[in-house]
């Protein structure tokens, strides 16, 4: 079965509860860890280590032609298991095999065909499937084996039913723009720290804001009362995405106007030809933009089975030997041989 990011919990049994208070309180144990982001603001390495991964799951979502929630899903499960997980330096081979086999990991989840050849392509390394499948069981084990993973986009639906829109197409605007918002929110360090929830809250605020501007105190009324939103969380969130989003526009605009870069990489020519395809589309998104104002303002106007023994030290864990069915952790790099170059 395909995994939903809106609807993560699909068991009969928790069909049966109520989800949404599941959702709520399950959401912590689908983020990083809480030291996660002191140690990205502390130590460069795992800064940098973090940022070229994306990069690599960006190049590799353009490059392979995977959706985004895919993409979204592989930087979740990358982020969770290296705020678990003590990671080697001077060792580039772990940084690839780690964002191959997350992003085997959501593209098993998505049902997806995963294409090892076409992602290792490009590739100064190259692993087969059983080091790929010995790598996944690490990350199954260090994520608790939670991979229906409790993201923002979880609780969109929830905090939209709350608005009361009556219009179906302003309500479909405002998620279309709170989804591009999240998308974007995950390659900010700074908000890590935030729940998931809060994000898709914040999420929502700064597009009610953007689109319906004279709604939009009643949408924040609607938001803050709810019994599981910390406010001062909520508020601290949507300053911090409403910096990105201006910074965002900003830097489109930039862009634009100096378009003449030459590409230097194939990541390079994937982020251009993005670049100029959102500007093909912009005056036809503006206009949609005005004309959704409009009606919002008329609106308010009116109204692995085998035994498996890998290596890496964990740095979250006083016991080195942890046990899951028949999945052992010890030390890395004498369980995954290191691959030559080329």
């Amino acid at each position: 079965m395909d995994f939903d990011l809106e609807n993560p919990l699909t068991s009969l049994k928790e069909h049966q509860s109520d989800t949404i208070p599941d959702l709520f309180t399950s959401e912590s144990d689908h983020m990083p860890s809480r030291n996660f982001f002191k140690c990205l603001k502390t130590s460069d390495f795992y800064s940098s280590f973090r940022q070229e991964s994306i990069s690599l799951i960006f190049q590799a979502q353009y490059s392979c032609n995977y959706e985004p929630i895919l993409a979204y899903l592989a930087i979740n499960y990358m982020d969770r298991f290296i705020s678990r997980q003590e990671i080697p330096e001077g060792k580039p081979w772990v940084q690839r095999l780690l964002v191959i086999s997350c992003l085997s990991l959501a593209a098993k989840m998505k049902n997806t065909h995963f294409s090892l050849s076409n992602l290792q392509m490009e590739e100064s390394f190259n692993f087969d499937m059983q080091t790929i499948n010995r790598m996944e069981l690490l990350i199954l084990d260090a994520l608790d084996w939670r991979m229906r993973s409790i993201t923002p986009f979880s609780f969109v639906h929830f905090f939209i039913s709350s608005f009361e829109l009556k219009d179906p197409p302003l309500t479909q605007a405002l998620k279309d723009r709170a989804t591009q918002i999240i998308f974007q929110a995950h390659n900010e360090t700074k908000l890590l720290e935030f729940k998931p929830s809060i994000i898709a809250a914040s999420a929502l605020l700064v597009s009610s804001h953007e689109l319906f501007p004279l709604q939009f105190p009643s949408f924040r009324r609607s938001i803050s009362s709810c019994e599981y939103v910390n406010r001062d969380q909520l508020l601290k969130c949507s300053n911090e995405l409403q910096k990105m989003v201006e910074m965002e526009w900003h830097e489109s605009i930039m862009d634009t106007v100096s378009s003449s870069r030459t590409p230097l990489s194939v990541l390079d020519r994937h982020c251009i030809k993005s670049e100029s395809e959102t500007t093909n589309i912009s005056a036809t998104a503006l206009l949609q933009k005005k004309e959704i104002k409009r009606r919002a303002k008329r609106l308010a106007v009116a109204a692995s089975d085998n035994m498996v023994q890998l290596n890496f030290t964990d740095s979250s864990r006083a016991d080195n030997s942890v046990s899951r069915g028949s999945l052992q952790l010890v030390n890395f790099s004498s369980a995954i041989t290191e691959p030559t170059e080329g």
